[in-house]
């Protein structure tokens, strides 16, 4: 992803393009093409403590000023209140996301490279400057700005904050506060200890949200760094305690697993590469394994968002030792039938607020069971897993979620949200859904076609029949209840507190994607059609009709504005993954289908060259322009439209080899005979409590 000269230096356009470097610990390092933090979370060394969660932004950023004989260039921007300083974007003349951030800047015929990247694994993030054209030398002053905050806070001046320093030759390091990490900086240059307050600091988009948007960064002191042509400076931030650090090493191992990672995604699909490319970011260390972050800058691991992009980010990719530790990793949690939707940051008991994340593990079990021989871990692991959700729901657990005497799944309690459209304001769920919900019903089909087929190759013949049995009725019901002859479509909702719900949603279209007998092909056809006619747009699918008296055009505004307008018209590009998925189904696997589905993706290959680039956002304005809003970065954003490139429009990227396990597979020293325990201290967000489990940490 490259920006070239003229939108580098175009302060506005520049401001909205941001970049990502994730280090697959659920830290990352973050920011703008224009180099000014518009949000609380854009930062350089920005640590999860408990990897994937327990976040905190140490050093915010780095400002730089070239010296060249009695000259002095800025190469960083800053936003204050009605001023822009420095500005070095205005010698910025170009920028690449690849291998990682990289800006050219050009001092008056003086050209220097400056790079940043987060390292793979480890909690290092290394700043590299090249010096080419010009004098024989010049000198580069560096002063970090450090927070030591939550990332989801704000951080101000104050005289708790510790002004010291430790340092040696090449090494220096800060501790602000006692409850944070030291930081640590290895350089090539002299250190020159003089705190100083930087205030003020303002994150527009934070302002646009309704938020606290004003931040004082402390800086402890300036380094300055000889650059001479063709040699290179470099600067390590890290939290790890390391007495030495050899960072051109580490650069260049760095450099060799993303070459390798590229190619594993070169694809003969413009759009399936990038993707594919891109889901490397979101696969992450949890505990001793492996899980998913649901999306960048502020979400952790959700159940729900976890096995609903692990099919497109792993399975679909060849990555199946990553999709077995994450199913290990969570199989360990299920309680009362159901899988935690959410493991809080600071060792709360997990919240198992969701009737669907507990089937789509099941989903995901029954697609990796497909794609890899791993008897011993899917039999001992995995499949008594599968067998409490099924009794769980059968029996009926939390939150009156349970199977009825129709077949069909039911559940819904006044003021909880349990589906994906999960918004709550105060006491207020936005879009509760109670009853039986459309693709719950679908979830639900398939998972008891999945216990079926795992117990008869366990040998269970009596509990296959079971499931068999149960599928029947649910599918008989199905049939009965969920056609809405009058609008042409399938209802939303049966059987809630205020009857059959007919509202116009996506929702619908996962009773087509999932399995092949709930709706006919004729009315497949028909639900589809209305759904291109009415919900499609370039970039995913509106979550309401517009001719719904409800339908909020624009996601924006303060907390209660937005949060009323989540699922209330805001187009999800995740979406796009079923509705691809139906319409090959509907209409047939052939050369015309596949070219008509593939053109419902190419608006988030544009979207690739905004917002977060490289990555997908959350969701989107439902009307045009459809401005990218939410998490500028989003796992079942890419991870669902990777999925149908490559399983159901013949994209091909480089081949990868599909494991068999034969005995027993070992998940980072730890046997799968045994369930894997995962940490207790998983989490989202800090600031989704009992009371507010929206997915916005702010809402």
């Amino acid at each position: 992803m490259r920006v070239d000269k003229e939108d580098c230096q175009d302060f506005s356009r520049a401001l909205t393009l941001e970049w990502l470097e994730a280090n697959g610990r659920g830290g990352f390092a973050s920011g703008t093409v224009v180099g000014a933090s518009t949000r609380r979370y854009h930062a350089l060394l920005l640590t999860a403590r408990t990897p994937p969660t327990n976040r905190v932004v140490l050093v915010n950023q780095v400002e730089e000023w070239l010296d060249i004989g009695e000259e002095s260039y800025p190469l960083s921007t800053n936003l204050y209140p009605g001023a822009v300083h420095p500005e070095g974007y205005r010698r910025c003349i170009g920028f690449t996301t690849e291998p990682w951030p990289t800006w050219d800047f050009d001092c008056d015929g003086t050209r220097v490279r400056r790079e940043l990247l987060s390292v793979s694994g480890r909690d290092i993030v290394i700043l590299r400057w090249t010096l080419s054209g010009g004098p024989a030398a010049a000198l580069l002053r560096v002063r970090p700005k450090l927070t030591g905050r939550d990332y989801h806070a704000t951080h101000h001046e104050n005289s708790r904050l510790s002004s010291g320093a430790m340092s040696g030759p090449g090494v220096v390091s800060w501790q602000p506060y006692q409850d944070v990490l030291r930081v640590t900086a290895f350089h090539s240059g002299n250190y020159r200890h003089a705190p100083d307050w930087y205030r003020r600091i303002e994150f527009p988009i934070d302002r646009e949200r309704g938020l606290d948007y004003q931040e004082d960064w402390w800086s402890p002191g300036e380094f300055s760094l000889s650059l001479t042509p063709n040699e290179s400076a470099v600067m390590a931030l890290t939290t790890e305690p390391l007495e030495f650090l050899d960072a051109g090493r580490v650069i260049e191992e760095e450099r060799g697993r993303r070459i390798e990672r590229r190619e594993a995604a070169a694809s003969n699909d413009s759009l399936a590469g990038p993707l594919r490319h891109a889901a490397d970011a979101y696969l992450v260390q949890r505990g001793a394994g492996r899980t998913i972050i649901a999306g960048y800058p502020w979400f952790a691991d959700w159940g729900r968002d976890t096995f609903i992009s692990l099919p497109g980010l792993c399975l679909a990719t060849g990555r199946s030792d990553e999709a077995w530790t994450t199913i290990a990793s969570f199989a360990s949690y299920v309680s009362e039938g159901m899988v935690p939707n959410r493991f809080p940051d600071s060792g709360e008991a997990p919240e198992y607020n969701t009737i669907d994340a507990s089937l789509w593990f099941i989903d995901a079990v029954g697609r990796y069971a497909e794609a890899v021989q791993h008897e011993v871990g899917i039999r001992e692991v995995a499949w008594p897993a599968v067998k409490q959700i099924l009794d769980g729901y059968r029996r009926g657990t939390r939150y009156g979620i349970r199977m009825e005497g129709d077949g069909l799944v039911t559940g819904g309690v006044p003021g909880v949200q349990l589906t994906w459209m999960d918004v709550k304001i105060e006491d207020w769920v936005v879009t509760p859904r109670h009853g039986k919900p459309v693709e719950i019903q679908a979830l639900w089909v398939r998972a008891l076609k999945i216990g079926e087929a795992l117990a008869r190759r366990f040998g269970e013949d009596a509990y296959a029949e079971q499931c068999r049995r149960d599928r029947s009725r649910a599918v008989r019901s199905f049939k009965k209840r969920f056609w809405y002859e009058e609008g042409g479509y399938l209802y939303d909702v049966i059987d809630g507190p205020d009857g059959d719900d007919a509202s116009l949603r996506p929702n619908q279209v996962y009773a087509i994607a999932l399995t092949d007998d709930l709706v006919s092909r004729t009315r497949g056809q028909q639900v589809l059609r209305l759904v291109q006619s009415t919900l499609l747009t370039p970039v995913g699918l509106r979550t309401l009709s517009p001719n719904d008296p409800r339908y909020r055009p624009r996601y924006e505004g303060g907390v209660i504005e937005r949060d009323s307008a989540y699922h209330q018209g805001s187009v999800w590009p995740f979406l796009l993954g079923p509705f691809v998925t139906a319409w090959v189904k509907s209409f047939g696997r052939n050369a015309k289908t596949r070219a008509d589905a593939r053109r419902f993706l190419c608006g988030l290959e544009d979207h690739l060259r905004e917002a977060c680039l490289g990555h997908i956002s959350e969701l989107f304005d439902a009307e045009a322009p459809h401005r990218p809003r939410g998490c500028f970065a989003q796992a079942w954003s890419i991870a669902e439209p990777l999925r149908v490139l490559l399983e159901d429009l013949g994209a091909e990227t480089a081949p990868r080899p599909v494991k068999t396990v034969t005995t027993r597979q070992t998940v980072r020293g730890t046997s799968t005979s045994k369930r894997p325990r995962a940490p207790s201290n998983m989490g989202r967000t800090k600031e989704s409590s009992a009371k507010r489990r929206t997915r916005d940490p702010f809402s």
